[in-house]
């Protein structure tokens, strides 16, 4: 009996995990590749990702970088032809500090793609 119960107790916990983090590298090159190119360099479409920090100073902008990804910002009048990837990505589920000691919730997925963008930074 108390080896039946282990195993129910075992099958319930097992529910209970979360799925993996979303991998940055993999959204970036699923959603993001075609247009600013595989290392985000650039294209003629697209700008190069990796020099964001250099163009700020040396700080990698976070927030503005999670707005730009986000797109909350964006309006159709502006005719940005990047996705809002805010709509197309999950909940925000995750949080993270921009630089301002408050935690702003994201999705996961925008998370991801974001700190990918940082690790890329030359």
């Amino acid at each position: 009996m108390r080896i039946a119960w282990i195993g129910l107790i075992l099958a319930v916990a097992g529910c209970a995990v979360e799925p993996p983090a979303p991998s940055g590298t993999a959204l970036f090159a699923e959603n993001c590749a075609t247009c600013h190119g595989a290392g985000a360099g650039g294209t003629e479409i697209a700008p190069d990702l990796t020099g964001i920090a250099a163009r700020h100073g040396g700080v990698f902008p976070r927030a503005k970088v999670l707005s730009t990804i986000d797109g909350f910002h964006r309006t159709p009048a502006l005719g940005s032809e990047m996705p809002q990837w805010g709509l197309i990505f999950g909940d925000p589920t995750a949080r993270v500090d921009v630089g301002d000691g408050i935690e702003t919730p994201v999705s996961p997925e925008l998370l991801a793609v974001m700190e990918h963008l940082e690790r890329l930074q030359r």
